[in-house]
């Protein structure tokens, strides 16, 4: 066996780049596929494949005739029957495998216009219902600590879903929704008041938890009073308040989409920053 590996190694073509980028693609497909399929019922199928496989090679060597001749035409069809029965499994490995960050490049602008869109109809829908909410929107800085001491639900934005949530009789109503990544991280999220002294006491706790939240982190909130029905969006500490949704949707685009530096807002304590 030794002299066996020796010679194995002294006669071995030369490894070039190409031949490690090979190893390392293959490698990161076989992880992706790993991850896609744990948890679900196409493990006992991969399984399954590899005894096959294995008895395959084992009745090879014996040799086992019968067993060989079985599983050499069994193949064939197994393969159109995992294809059947797995259609849905395979469909969502391909758009697993679409949803890759190279691809999410050139999708991230109209996933942010939509995302804007949801926002914009359900803060309208709420003031005119004089229901309170507080929408945080994640930038640069993530807002996993946030995120973590309120209820997760990893779901896509819509206004209706937005809504739901801040309604009295919801259980996640109070606290903060917070949006990551186009999607909606979680809901009743606790944040943080500001200490400000020079915030308006017209403003509520609605309001100082969006400007305690954007002191910390470059992070977007918007605001919907509930006594007033206004909409208001806390950026860098300052607040700027009744808001049309005109006006909403314009400021998210110039913060979310261009990623321009932000013109000159009001604070919270009113005057010009």
């Amino acid at each position: 066996m030794a002299e066996y590996l020796s010679s194995l190694l002294r006669y071995r073509p030369p490894v070039n780049w190409w031949d490690l980028l090979d190893i390392a693609v293959v490698s990161i497909l076989i992880y992706e596929f790993l991850k896609l399929i744990r948890g679900t019922r196409a493990v006992q199928m991969a399984a399954g494949s590899l005894l096959l496989v294995g008895l395959f090679y084992v009745s090879r060597l014996a040799p086992l005739q019968t067993l060989n001749w079985l599983i050499r035409n069994m193949l064939v069809y197994v393969a159109f029957a995992a294809i059947v029965v797995f259609q849905s499994d395979i469909r969502r490995a391909l758009a697993h495998f679409g949803q890759a960050p190279f691809f999410r490049y050139f999708s991230r602008q109209e996933g942010v216009n939509e995302t804007i869109e949801e926002i914009v109809v359900a803060a309208t829908m709420l003031s005119a219902q004089h229901v309170g909410a507080i929408i945080a929107i994640e930038r640069e800085i993530g807002l996993r600590n946030y995120i973590e001491s309120g209820i997760p639900l990893d779901a896509e934005i819509t206004y209706d879903l937005l809504v739901t949530i801040f309604q009295p009789g919801s259980p996640l109503h109070d606290g903060a929704v917070i949006l990551q990544e186009n999607r909606i991280a979680a809901a009743a999220c606790f944040l943080p008041l500001t200490v400000n002294p020079r915030v308006s006491r017209e403003l509520g706790t609605r309001h100082r938890a969006a400007i305690g939240l954007t002191e910390e982190n470059d992070a977007v909130a918007v605001v919907v009073s509930e006594e007033r029905g206004q909409i208001a969006l806390a950026l860098e500490g300052g607040i700027e308040r009744d808001l049309s949704a005109d006006a909403l949707r314009d400021r998210l685009q110039s913060l979310l989409v261009a990623r321009r530096p932000a013109p000159r807002r009001i604070t919270a304590a009113g005057y010009l920053g």
